[in-house]
């Protein structure tokens, strides 16, 4: 639940900054693609730092060796972000996300299942997690219209 407040508390200042003149955010469109991008270089910190290993918990055990794509997706969700500043990386970055959105959905269906936690707090329910990750997409495909 925290990722939304990143993410729409984000989005807010930054049309709050657009209408108070600062031109890089003087559209909704705009200020929601850095808003995303903001939401993405917050959940990728949580891959380098006290909750790796919580993530890594995450991973299904079919995948093999859960720490280091737990680091590799973190870069990858870093990498994303960026892309989406740029206009001409942007659609590349947000098609990237979208598949990256998908490819680790079964990672929060594992948590889910499992009843892990993360930072010591209970997985997002997937009734929760999977209209969440509908709206990111939903948002990156937005995103990349411009």
């Amino acid at each position: 639940m925290l990722v939304l407040i990143v993410l729409f508390g984000g989005l807010l200042l930054f049309r709050l900054l657009g209408f108070l003149g600062v031109g890089i955010f003087a559209t909704w469109h705009a200020a929601t693609t850095y808003a995303v991008a903001l939401m993405f270089l917050f959940t990728a910190s949580g891959h380098f730092g006290k909750m790796r290993e919580d993530l890594a918990r995450m991973v299904p055990p079919w995948v093999p060796n859960p720490r280091a794509v737990v680091f590799v997706s973190g870069i990858l969700e870093v990498l994303g972000a960026i892309g989406l500043i740029f206009p001409e990386t942007r659609w590349l970055a947000g098609l990237c996300l979208i598949l990256f959105l998908i490819a680790v959905f079964p990672a929060n269906v594992h948590a889910a299942q499992t009843k892990s936690t993360i930072a010591g707090r209970s997985a997002t329910p997937l009734g929760v997690r999977a209209p969440m990750q509908i709206l990111f997409i939903l948002l990156l495909v937005w995103v990349m219209s411009e």
